[in-house]
């Protein structure tokens, strides 16, 4: 399942580092976004390391589907609109999933 990083969570004056608020593809109510409560978030950075940051999905945010996530470490400014992914426990048990192109993708 993939997601969308919108924005820090921030409020007036301050803005909260590790915090953020991620759009869930699919998700459009505050109900759908429940599901997803307690999953774990990986943010893959682009270039050639590909450093992995994990968080975790701490609530919904607002009734439009979107979730609170708290990162372990902050990710960077350049995080905002890039893409995570949300496992969910078939893919951290290795389960075969399907890509919307329609490829099976071997999970580890």
């Amino acid at each position: 399942m993939d997601g969308k990083v919108i924005q820090f969570r921030r409020g007036r004056h301050r803005i909260h580092e590790r915090h953020f608020i991620i759009e869930i593809l699919g998700s459009k109510s505050k109900e759908e976004a429940k599901k997803f409560v307690g999953k774990e978030v990986v943010w893959t950075s682009p270039g050639k390391n590909k450093k992995e940051i994990k968080g975790k999905i701490s609530g919904t945010h607002g009734n439009n589907g979107l979730v609170r996530a708290v990162f372990e470490k902050g990710l960077p400014g350049q995080a905002v609109t890039t893409k995570v992914s949300v496992l969910t426990s078939e893919t951290k048990k290795g389960k075969i999933n399907k890509s919307e192109s329609g490829h099976e993708l071997e999970v580890k």
